[in-house]
């Protein structure tokens, strides 16, 4: 079976539903460079928005339940904010937890032009347990899950630059 993704603001304990924006759930799917759907999320992570440096992740149905006995997929309230339009919120994805950034201009391309977007595989729970999950082997898989995340037109002084290099299968 499938599994399907929210993004969440643990703090808020709130999500987006993909299907709210005319995205598909799985995180292959909507996971890409330019996608709307990743871009509302940005939005919300950026300085003006209502997640900004929240402990946030990419909620998988399947992921380990909390404490309560569900998981965040399942616990956190799905909200609806306005649809993205215009460009991206900012260049960069930040961790504040490990005081580390990726810089989404330099992702590669694939040979068909495709970019896999950073944020989702990078703070992602549950990879690895459902299809249309991320599949090459990468150490970054959800290494910035739960952690304090915004994204940001300039580098915090002080950062340093993560490279994950996440490819399309």
């Amino acid at each position: 079976m499938g599994q399907y993704y929210k993004p969440t603001s643990v703090d808020k304990m709130e999500s987006l539903y993909s299907h709210d924006y005319g995205n598909m759930s799985k995180l292959m799917e909507h996971s890409y460079i330019s996608n709307d759907f990743v871009e509302l999320a940005e939005d919300l992570l950026s300085p003006e928005g209502e997640w900004y440096k929240h402990s946030f992740v990419w909620a998988g149905d399947y992921a380990d339940e909390e404490p309560s006995g569900s998981n965040l997929f399942t616990l956190a309230k799905e909200i609806q904010v306005n649809p993205h339009n215009g460009p991206s919120a900012g260049r960069y994805i930040v961790n504040h937890t490990d005081k580390d950034y990726v810089d989404k201009d330099i992702v590669p391309e694939d040979k068909e032009g495709w970019k896999v977007h950073p944020l989702p595989l990078l703070t992602c729970e549950g990879n690895g347990r459902g299809g249309g999950d991320y599949r090459k082997d990468n150490n970054w898989i959800g290494a910035w899950a739960r952690h304090r995340i915004s994204v940001e037109n300039s580098i915090p002084e002080g950062y340093t630059e993560l490279i994950p290099n996440f490819e399309m299968d």
